[in-house]
Order: C-alpha cells, then sequence, then structure tokens
C-alpha cells in the first residue's frame, strides 16, 4: 500500500510541478472560458481530458504502443496553443440567465471531443515520465493506477484554483469576463508559441 501512496504523490507532483508547466498551462487554457457557476461544463470537459490521456497512459506504460518523444514534446505545446485559440472567438453570454444555458447548446460539444483528443496526447507524455520511474518493475498497475489519480487529483487542484481566481476577478472585482478570457487565453498562447519555438 506505500508503493500506492508513493506513485499517487508521484503523480500529483508531475503534473502540479512549475517546471513542467505545459500540462498546468493546458488545463489553465481548457478552462478560461468558464466561470464557477459552469462547474457542471467543467467536470465534463475534466473528464473528456482524464477519458483521452488514461487510454495512451495506459497503452503506452503497458507498451501496447509506441511514440516518437519528441513529436509528442511538440504536439503539447500544439494542443495548448489550439486551445487558446479557440478561447479567442468566446462570446459573453448577454444575461446571467443564458450563463449555463448557453453552454448547454449541441455546439459546445466540440470543446469535449477536443479535450478528449488533446487527453491522448498528453497521456503520452505522462506516460514516458511513468515508465522512467518504473524501470523494470514487474507489477505495474498498481503503480499506473496510483500515479493516474494522483494525476486527476492535482488536475482538480489547478481546475480549482483557475475557477476560483476567475470569480474574484469577475464576481469580486467586477471584471470583464471576455477581458478575462482574452487575458488567460493570450498568455497561454504566448507561452505555448515559446514552447514550440525552443
Amino acid at each position: 500500500m506505500d508503493d500506492f501512496f508513493i506513485y499517487l504523490g508521484l503523480g500529483f507532483d508531475h503534473i502540479t510541478d512549475p517546471r513542467g508547466y505545459d500540462h498546468i498551462l493546458f488545463v489553465v487554457a481548457l478552462c478560461a472560458v468558464y466561470t464557477l457557476q459552469q462547474w457542471r461544463q467543467v467536470l465534463i470537459l475534466v473528464t473528456a481530458f482524464t477519458i483521452g490521456h488514461s487510454i495512451t497512459l495506459a497503452l503506452a506504460t503497458l507498451q501496447f504502443i509506441t511514440y516518437s518523444t519528441s513529436l509528442i514534446e511538440l504536439l503539447i505545446p500544439i494542443t495548448i496553443l489550439i486551445t487558446a485559440i479557440t478561447n479567442f472567438f468566446f462570446r459573453e453570454p448577454r444575461t446571467r440567465t443564458m450563463l449555463v444555458a448557453d453552454e448547454n447548446q449541441p455546439g459546445r460539444v466540440w470543446r469535449y471531443a477536443l479535450a478528449l483528443g488533446f487527453g491522448l496526447i498528453h497521456g503520452l507524455g505522462f506516460s514516458n515520465y511513468l515508465r522512467s520511474l518504473l524501470g523494470r518493475e514487474a507489477d505495474i498497475l498498481q503503480p499506473l493506477l496510483a500515479f493516474n489519480i494522483g494525476l486527476e487529483l492535482g488536475q482538480l487542484l489547478i481546475v480549482g484554483l483557475v475557477l476560483s481566481v476567475a470569480f474574484l476577478v469577475l464576481e469580486v472585482l467586477r471584471g470583464s469576463r471576455l477581458r478575462w478570457v482574452l487575458a488567460v487565453s493570450g498568455i497561454a498562447a504566448g507561452m505555448a508559441i515559446s514552447l514550440i519555438l525552443v
């Protein structure tokens, strides 16, 4: 059981480590258009991303699929950039009652599909780190599960922080939602471009 908590901690640390900020940046860009009131939509979005990265994390860690590490390292900032660019087309609901209703429109399903697809790419990035930790360990199912749960806990922490800051800016300080989305997405896009060019 001690090993389970070790790998859980490693998963949590991996996604929340500021030195490996690419995954943090993706989650921030993914949540930038949402508010605390829209937690159900965020839950669906994060679940879609989780399903995607859980699939490829498991397949790659168990060595059912192989991939180019350098290609994945390029694709991850591209997913951040694409997500940030889609945020630039955000339209602020005209009234507060439209806030949740607007996000339930069928046209918004593409954001969930995008999160699922990009989750597949990020899962490969996670697996590279996990495989380096596992080495020649015989039983990798328990570490894989623990690491994935750790990732999810870290991801939920990031989502909670983003939505809390959005609440502070939009509800307490009465900031413009459109300016918030554009500012956060612009920063994410700029950082993603710098990662692509490195």
